[in-house]
């Protein structure tokens, strides 16, 4: 009688388990999925050449799904998109105009979200920082941003899967979109889904890029075209690396020697360590700087062994007048001094390091005697107060509920595949040339900060020079400068000028185009 009963608990209990299995994974599976998404509307007041005007827009905060070829969801892209909204009709109601230009946006990192150009250049509101872009006490706070771009173009801030709240779904494998073909399709698949469901084909196409976001835009404008027939309107590269041989410090490669030069002579200009003559004027500085980056330096370079000793203690002290660092430390470098090296050795006396993203910034090292920083103080000054503000908005003032972690910058999309650039450098600048050469109305607004370590102005340039632009096109490119970093927005005088020069660009971009060819 006691077998019996047993035997009849235990198969209850199994039945329960049963049942209870499928209610449980379905549970899991429904906690898995993004939230509904959240619309809601607001006004911002935005600066214009003729004054303060008050924007109302629609802000949504919602997933769109990465589709495979049978239509699969694979995983769901976070998005932040803005419209303004026009005038109340006769309904009490306003409406957003699909015809108006819409930006498609991203920074880069490979890892990163879009919080950087979202929260501190373009958006409604801006991360509260100080004048220089120096940060705030903890927790700090947000502003209405007077500068937000959403007086000239809708706006859609696209986090690429792993970044954001962007997540693949169960059971795919999260690395199959991290990479630099592979996160190109997803993002440009997600570009093509949105315009079309919020029926903007009719609308002036751009992406804006930042950093890695540029390498992924210039690749955009052959994969958008060719995948989708979309043409864009207009690229604006921000902080650019379309050739990853020009900033790869590796050995063997002596390219990124001659073009961080220049970068080197701004960071030291600003740190008031070059001789008097260069200090007195930063352009003058960087002109001599350019002249000899590209001319004897780079020769010097190209020689190797070969450069007689005479010639290589002229050169060593070339570098020393142009970079504030010492003759012996320079010699010692073989006449090469990468990033992690200079960013440790220009301050070393005063105990200080200064920034990869932004050489303005300096920091505080355990011990002096490193070799390379064991920071970046341009990047610690910015994570805290960006990742609570936008933390703090997206769940308040937007409305987005989840438990979710909002990843502002992470390593989970590490090691970042390279396999269509396989045995070379990755370079997507030949596929932009592609991309202009097909479509001579798209023009392209390139902007660079004199204090960027990580995407020096000097190799943007040098990467544009040598994509052979058909002189046809080849006007259609045009370079901004900022005398701030990789993050030029930051700095509130160059805030104000980023919007402006975009501005222009807009305008430039949406003239009518050319005679027929």
């Amino acid at each position: 009688m006691i077998r019996t009963l047993a035997a009849a608990l235990v198969s209850i209990a199994l039945a329960a388990a049963a049942t209870a299995q499928p209610k449980a994974d379905e549970a899991k599976k429904e906690a898995a999925k993004p939230p509904e998404p959240s619309v809601t509307e607001h006004a911002v007041t935005i600066q214009s050449p003729s004054g303060p005007a008050e924007v109302h827009y629609r802000a949504t905060a919602g997933t769109l799904p990465v589709l495979d070829e049978a239509g699969k969801t694979k995983a769901h892209m976070f998005f932040i998109g803005y419209e303004r909204l026009g005038e109340a009709g006769a309904d009490g109601v306003r409406h957003p105009d699909p015809s108006r230009p819409i930006t498609f946006t991203f920074n880069g990192g490979p890892g990163s979200s879009s919080v950087w150009l979202h929260m501190g250049a373009m958006g409604p509101r801006r991360v509260v920082m100080g004048d220089e872009g120096q940060a705030p006490p903890p927790p700090g706070g947000t502003e209405p941003n007077e500068h937000c771009w959403l007086d000239m173009t809708d706006l859609v801030f696209l986090d690429p899967i792993s970044t954001g709240f962007s997540r693949a779904v169960e059971g795919e494998d999260p690395r199959q979109f991290h990479g630099l073909d592979e996160d190109i399709k997803s993002v440009g698949d997600v570009i093509r889904l949105y315009t079309t469901r919020n029926e903007r084909w009719g609308s002036p196409k751009f992406l804006l890029g930042e950093s890695y976001g540029t390498t992924r835009a210039a690749g955009l404008s052959g994969y958008l075209q060719e995948s989708a027939g979309m043409y864009l309107t207009g690229i604006a590269l921000v902080s650019p690396v379309l050739h990853f041989q020009t900033v790869r410090f590796d050995e063997g490669n002596d390219t990124p020697y001659w073009l961080y030069l220049p970068t080197y002579t701004a960071t030291a200009w600003y740190h008031k360590k070059l001789p008097p003559d260069l200090q007195r004027d930063l352009a003058a500085a960087l002109a001599e700087s350019e002249r000899y980056a590209s001319g004897p330096y780079m020769l010097a370079l190209a020689r190797g062994d070969a450069l007689p000793a005479a010639e290589r203690g002229q050169v060593a002290a070339q570098l020393s007048r142009l970079t504030g660092l010492s003759t012996a430390f320079i010699e010692r470098a073989d006449l090469r001094v990468p990033i992690q090296s200079f960013t440790k050795e220009l301050l070393r006396d005063e105990g200080r390091t200064v920034g990869r993203l932004d050489s303005r910034f300096k920091g505080i090292d355990r011990t002096g005697n490193s070799a390379s920083p064991d920071y970046d103080p341009s990047m610690s000054a910015i994570w805290g107060p960006y990742t609570a503000g936008f933390n703090a908005y997206v769940r308040g003032e937007l409305g987005y509920k989840t438990d979710t972690v909002y990843e502002i910058m992470t390593g989970r999309v590490s090691p970042w595949s390279y396999r269509a650039a396989s045995n070379r450098y990755a370079n997507v600048a030949e596929t932009l040339r592609a991309a202009m050469a097909r479509n001579r109305d798209l023009r392209v607004l390139v902007m660079c900060g004199y204090y960027d370590l990580a995407t020096p102005h000097f190799a943007a340039e040098h990467t544009f020079r040598t994509m052979l632009l058909d002189p046809e096109v080849r006007g259609n490119v045009s370079f901004v400068h900022y005398e701030s970093g990789h993050m030029m927005y930051i700095r509130r005088a160059d805030l104000g000028k980023f919007k402006a020069d975009g501005r222009a660009f807009y305008g430039s971009a949406l003239r009518a185009p050319g005679p027929a060819r």
